[in-house]
C-alpha cells in the first residue's frame, strides 16, 4: 500500500519562467528507502518540500496536481497532524534551528504537539544519545560547528517520531565517520521500525547501497526510476554522473554485475584466477610553478582560544606554497574552520604567528589581506545580498579596487553561471548559490584560496567542474586550501592531505599515503584495491587497472 501518492504535480516558483516540477506522478510504498538524486537545480529539494507541505504555502508560486499522504490530500491536513506524519531535515540546518540551546531545540517540536513532560524527556534522551549530542545539551547553538548543527536539526525531527522521514542532504557537513553512523542509523530505523525514508543526497558513495529504490531527476521530471544496480547500468550508458565511483567503475567497464558495496567489488576482483601481480601505481603530481620556493603562508606554533575559554587550536605548524592543493580533513569541531579564519585574518592568534607573504596577520585587517587571500565560508548565503549574480561579482572587484568586466564574464562562464547572470542569487538552488558565492571570491584572482566545504550541495558533475577550476588555478601558481569532509573530492583533486583532531594536526602528507589503508578516510576506489594494488586513489587509476584485468582474462579465455 502506497503511503505517498503524487499525481501530475507541477510547480512554478514565483516569477519563474520554467516549472521546478513538471507533471510528476509517483507512488512511494510504506517502509521504502528512496534515494533521490540529480543535478543542482533539477527539482529534488522542491519535490521534498512539496512532500513536507511547504509548497505553495511557504514559498508561494503556482501549484497544480495533488500530493496524498495515507490517501489524504496533503493540503487538507492540519499542520499539527502533518508534522506528526512527515518530518523534514533541511539542506541548511540553520534554517530550522530556532532555540538557544540543544535541549530546547530538540524539545521544541514535542512541546508544540503537546507531549507530556516525562515523554519529552525520554525522547530527548534517546535521540541526543543516538546522535552523540548528550554532552552538549546546554550548548549555545550559534557556537556549534556546522556538523553539530546538522545533527541537532536531525535530532529535533527524529524526536517527533514521524511515519515519513524526508532528508535533504543530511550529511553534507558531517565527517565521514559521523556521516556513516547517521545513515546507518536511518537505515536501521527504516528496517526495524518500518520508517519510510526519502533521502536527497549528493555524496552517493555513502548511501547508494542503502536504498531500495533510486530516482534520478532532470529538469523537474523523473528521468530514471529503479533498483540501484539497474539505475547504475542505465545512467552510465547515458553518461549521467549520478552514481557513486564504485558503481561507475564497474558499470563503465561493462560488467553485468554492478557492485553496490566495496565488499562485493572485492569479491569480483578476487574471482579472477590467477590474479595478476601489479606494482604500485604511478603517482602523477602537479607541475611545480616557478616561484615554488616562495612561502605564501607560514604558520608557527599557532594556538587559539575563544573568549568563552574553549581552546580550539593547539600548536599548529603548517606551510602553504604557490601551487599547493591541500585538503584539511578531520572530525567535526576539530578546529578546521577556525584555522582558515586565522589565516585570512578574521581571527587573531592567541599565541604563535600566522604570516601571509611574510606579513603577520595579527597586525593586518581582513581588508588588507583580501586581495591576496580569498575565503569562502560554509554558508554561501553570507555572500549573497545584491539583486543579480553579475552585481555580486562586480561588488567584489569594486570593493578591492579592481576592475575587469572580462574577469567577471570569465568567472561566470567557468562556473557555468552565465545563464543566471541576471538572476537574483537567492532565487537559485543551493548548489547554484554555492557556485555564485565561489565566483564572488574567485573573480578577484587571489593568490591563496581558502574554501570551507565548497562541495556541499554540488553534484558529481559540478564537483568535477569545481575540481578542474581549482586545478587550473593551481597550475597558474595559485595555492588552494580546502576544508572538506568529501573524501572522494579530496582523492580526485588534492595533492596533500592534513588530518586534524582535537585542535591539532595529527598527520599530513601526500594523498597517496594519507588516503590509503584507512578505514574511513579512504575513497571507494582505494578501499576496493586495498591490499591488492598499492597507491590506488583515483577513479582513473581504478579504471585502467580494471581494463587491464579484463584484457588479461580475455586473453586467458
Amino acid at each position: 500500500m502506497a503511503v505517498i501518492k503524487i499525481k501530475d504535480l507541477t510547480y512554478y516558483y514565483p516569477d519563474a519562467p520554467k516549472p521546478a516540477l513538471d507533471s510528476i506522478s509517483l507512488e512511494i510504498p510504506a517502509g521504502q528507502f528512496l534515494l533521490l538524486v540529480g543535478g543542482s537545480g533539477c527539482g529534488k529539494s522542491t519535490l521534498v518540500r512539496a512532500l513536507a507541505g511547504l509548497i505553495p504555502d511557504f514559498y508561494g508560486g503556482a501549484y497544480g496536481g495533488e500530493v496524498c499522504i495515507n490517501n489524504q490530500p496533503i493540503r487538507q491536513l492540519e499542520k499539527r497532524e502533518l508534522v506528526r506524519q512527515v518530518g523534514m531535515v533541511f539542506q541548511d540546518p540553520e534554517s530550522q534551528l530556532v532555540m538557544n540551546d540543544v535541549e530546547q531545540e530538540v524539545a521544541f517540536g514535542l512541546e508544540n504537539i503537546g507531549l507530556s513532560n516525562s515523554l519529552m524527556k525520554r525522547r530527548v534522551m534517546e535521540v541526543t544519545g543516538a546522535l552523540a549530542l548528550s554532552g552538549c545539551l546546554h550548548s549555545f547553538i550559534p557556537e556549534l560547528s556546522g556538523g553539530q548543527k546538522q545533527k541537532v536539526a536531525l535530532a529535533s525531527v527524529l524526536a517527533m517520531q514521524p511515519e515519513i522521514l524526508v532528508l535533504d542532504e543530511p550529511t553534507s557537513q558531517l565527517d565521514p565517520i559521523v556521516g556513516e553512523e547517521i545513515l546507518t542509523m536511518i537505515r536501521r530505523l527504516n528496517e526495524e521500525n518500518g520508517l519510510t525514508v526519502i533521502l536527497v543526497e549528493q555524496r552517493l558513495e555513502r548511501c547508494f547501497h542503502l536504498a531500495d529504490r533510486v530516482l534520478v531527476m532532470e529538469n523537474g521530471r523523473i528521468d530514471q526510476d529503479g533498483a540501484p544496480d539497474e539505475v547504475a547500468r542505465r545512467v552510465v550508458k547515458n553518461d549521467t554522473p549520478f552514481i557513486p565511483p564504485l558503481a561507475r567503475l564497474f558499470a563503465g567497464a561493462g560488467y553485468p554485475d554492478v557492485p553496490l558495496t566495496v565488499k562485493r567489488g572485492r569479491e569480483i576482483l578476487k574471482s579472477f584466477n590467477p590474479f595478476p601481480h601489479w606494482n604500485r601505481q604511478n603517482r602523477p603530481g602537479p607541475k611545480s610553478p616557478e616561484n615554488r620556493d616562495e612561502c605564501l603562508v607560514d604558520i608557527q606554533n599557532l594556538w587559539f582560544t575563544f573568549p568563552n575559554g574553549k581552546e580550539v587550536l593547539k600548536n599548529i605548524n603548517l606551510k602553504i606554497r604557490p601551487g599547493d592543493f591541500t585538503v584539511i580533513m578531520g572530525e567535526n569541531a576539530a578546529g578546521k574552520t577556525t584555522l582558515l579564519k586565522n589565516i585570512n585574518g578574521l581571527l587573531k592568534p592567541g599565541r604563535g604567528q600566522v604570516k601571509v607573504l611574510n606579513r603577520d596577520t595579527g597586525k593586518l585587517s581582513v581588508e588588507e589581506l583580501a586581495s591576496t587571500v580569498g575565503y569562502l565560508s560554509q554558508d554561501p548565503n553570507d555572500y549573497l545580498f545584491l539583486p543579480t549574480v553579475r552585481e555580486e561579482l562586480a561588488f567584489t572587484l569594486n570593493n578591492l579596487g579592481l576592475s575587469g568586466d572580462r574577469a567577471g564574464e570569465e568567472t561566470l562562464a567557468g562556473l557555468k553561471l552565465t545563464p543566471h547572470a541576471e538572476a537574483n542569487p537567492r532565487d537559485l538552488s543551493a548548489g547554484e548559490r554555492q557556485r555564485v558565492a565561489l565566483a564572488s571570491v574567485l573573480v578577484a584572482r587571489p593568490r591563496l584560496l581558502l574554501l570551507d566545504e565548497p562541495t556541499r550541495g554540488l553534484d558529481y558533475r559540478l564537483k568535477a567542474q569545481l575540481g578542474n577550476i581549482l586545478r587550473e588555478l593551481q597550475a597558474n601558481g595559485k595555492a588552494v586550501l580546502v576544508v572538506t569532509h568529501d573524501v572522494e573530492f579530496a582523492a580526485e583533486y588534492a595533492d596533500n592531505i592534513v588530518l586534524m583532531a582535537g585542535g591539532m594536526i595529527i598527520a599530513d602528507g601526500g594523498k597517496y599515503e594519507m588516503l590509503t589503508r584507512s578505514t574511513f578516510y579512504s575513497p571507494q576506489i582505494s578501499k576496493l584495491f586495498n591490499n591488492i594494488v598499492d597507491g590506488v586513489v583515483t577513479l582513473e587509476q581504478g579504471g585502467k587497472l580494471l581494463t587491464q584485468l579484463q584484457q588479461l582474462n580475455k586473453n586467458k579465455g
